[in-house]
């Protein structure tokens, strides 16, 4: 069994408004789950590229992070978007939300996203394999060479054809409507001395927001943030594995010792 890092968020989605309206619903929560240990990806911004890439999980130890989640929380959704790029473990991902899906989870598709930085070649793939899936994508700054600068793996993968990429797959599930997002802004959380990068703030994120509702009639959310104080956001995750040669005598294996 590897190493696994899986986070739950809980809302209350009565808080706040929506269109100016009191937002209908009540307490929720989404599993943020990981599909690898380390990553190949390299984010100058995110601790967990610092890890560098450890192996793939499988999808049975994919799905155990819910199984052990579920135990703790009702889960409304479930998000790829912890340790490793779920596209580069293509297989065991699309495996395990079959998994999901089916029974005894029965989640529907609607309530699963893969988050990724924009592997083309199995964007392309994943409309069949799992069509309906939702999908999010790391969008790190608007120009490929400033890309390049924070995401190194970025010069593999264009913006212009990751756009194209994403318009196809939207037109497959939507044949007669037009290109639609939400933009989703996370601000940066601190990763301490392993990045020259910091956070921007509140007063900035609003305004930029606000020229993409404005200006561009983009929809688009900030992203809440929480588990700053123990290092659980986006971007915090790093796993430290113990040091064999110091003799440890219970090293974290499972789940169970990481569940937040």
């Amino acid at each position: 069994m590897e190493l696994l890092w899986a986070v739950i968020m809980r809302y209350d989605t009565r808080l706040g408004k929506y269109g100016g309206k009191p937002r209908p619903g009540g307490l929720r929560a989404t599993l943020c789950i990981s599909s690898q240990v380390g990553c190949k990806m390299g984010c100058k911004f995110c601790a967990t590229g610092s890890m560098g890439f450890k192996s793939n999980l499988s999808s049975g130890e994919i799905v155990e992070q819910l199984v052990h989640a579920s135990t703790f929380a009702q889960i409304r959704n479930v998000v790829f978007m912890e340790v490793g790029e779920p596209l580069n473990n293509y297989s065991a991902v699309v495996e395990s939300i079959r998994i999901m899906t089916g029974s005894p989870f029965q989640l529907s598709l609607k309530r699963i996203t893969v988050s990724m930085v924009g592997i083309i070649h199995s964007i392309n793939k994943l409309h069949n394999d799992v069509p309906g899936l939702n999908l999010a994508v790391s969008l790190h700054a608007p120009a490929q060479d400033l890309c390049c600068q924070i995401m190194p793996a970025a010069r593999a993968f264009p913006l212009e054809k990751l756009m194209d990429s994403l318009q196809e797959y939207q037109r497959k599930r939507k044949l007669l409507e037009t290109f639609e997002v939400v933009v989703n802004l996370i601000p940066f959380n601190s990763i301490g001395t392993l990045s020259q990068f910091k956070s921007t703030s509140e007063q900035k994120v609003s305004k930029f927001q606000k020229i993409l509702r404005g200006a561009y009639k983009i929809r688009t959310t900030v992203r809440k943030q929480m588990g700053e104080d123990i290092s659980g956001p986006c971007g915090q995750l790093e796993v430290n594995l113990p040091d064999k040669s110091l003799g440890n005598a219970n090293p974290l294996t499972d789940i169970e010792d990481l569940v937040i």
